[in-house]
């Protein structure tokens, strides 16, 4: 696709500079190093987002986008929509900033990320998963009030998990392709922003489990397509569709979709554990399933291992040989 087709739907470069700045002293810049595993099919290097304070990336863009609104509009406190990730970032950031806080969120999330919400002082509101989704969709909620931080599709919020590309091509500058995990797109689309202002000839890629992989359908098909959708370990991402806001821009600027399945996602991370001593929650570890499947190609690839919330029941279920 002609560069020009795609520079309307980047996050601007100075935004993503600006989120930098703005969050510095709160988020980790986080290390980026190499997976050890002596037969991997290329040279795989991990963004490890796991070392964030709430153990994911939700930090910087939801760091990004409070701190980048005046005073006056929080009076009322915030509130978002999130399976547990995004949720624990915004009651993280809420906390520190003195705000009340709600987040809304599936009745079936894992009960440690549940936990993880509430401990940090947030009142959580548990909802059925088609009304959570509706949620996100129409940004309206009856019983909660106050500004919405939503969890991906928020330009703000894009350009704080931007700053994750600058990172990885000021750390790896011959890097050749980034694998990065697409639940509502916030990420992937933020990463791949920052990578194709500066260094256009990278590839970036979405990853995706089998259990719910509307995007890489979509771009199979061409335009958005529904696909079957059923719950797994792997929260966090899989949906029956892709988000109406988000299709545009990530059609665009993303490479294509890798999708792995539920016993490569439970391998990846017990492989993660042996052989880097990283923990990894399902959709961080789907990157590494991709790339150690060699979907990705050759050459340098990143994979950005996106958080580290994972229940102990599933992590004991992998490391004993099982998939949840």
């Amino acid at each position: 696709m002609p560069k020009n087709r795609k520079d309307g739907f980047l996050i601007p470069l100075d935004e993503i500079r600006a989120a930098r700045k703005r969050v510095f002293g709160d988020v980790i810049r986080t290390p980026l190093v190499r997976l050890h595993l002596p037969d991997a099919p290329a040279e795989i290097f991990l963004k490890l987002e796991t070392w964030q304070p709430v153990g994911s990336f939700k930090l910087r863009g939801a760091g990004n986008a409070m701190r980048a609104i005046d005073w006056r509009q929080l009076a009322r406190g915030v509130w978002t929509a999130s399976a547990g990730n995004m949720g624990r970032a915004v009651a993280w950031y809420a906390r520190r900033l003195g705000l009340p806080c709600k987040v809304v969120m599936p009745e079936d999330a894992p009960t440690v990320k549940l936990a993880a919400v509430r401990e940090l002082g947030a009142h959580v509101l548990p909802v059925p998963f088609a009304d959570y989704q509706a949620i996100q969709r129409t940004r309206r909620c009856a019983q909660v009030d106050g500004l919405l931080i939503h969890p991906f599709a928020d330009p703000a919020v894009m350009a704080g998990n931007g700053v994750i590309g600058l990172e990885i091509l000021e750390d790896l500058p011959d890097v050749d392709a980034i694998v990065v995990p697409y639940g509502g797109g916030g990420l992937s689309c933020g990463i791949a922003s920052a990578v194709r202002a500066l260094e256009p000839g990278v590839e970036v890629y979405a990853s995706e489990v089998e259990t719910g992989a509307p995007l890489a359908a979509s771009l199979a098909a061409g335009r958005p397509v529904e696909v079957d959708y059923r719950p797994s370990f792997v929260t966090g991402m899989g949906a029956p569709f892709v988000f109406p806001e988000m299709w545009p821009r990530a059609s665009r600027l993303l490479d294509g979709s890798l999708v792995v399945s539920l016993q490569q996602v439970a391998d990846a991370i017990r492989l993660l554990i042996e052989w880097n001593h990283v923990v990894a929650e399902g959709a961080g570890a789907t990157p590494v399933a991709a790339a150690l499947s060699g979907q990705a190609g050759g050459g340098r690839i990143v994979c950005v291992v996106s958080g580290s919330n994972i229940g102990l029941h599933e992590l004991t279920c992998i490391l004993q040989g099982g998939v949840p």
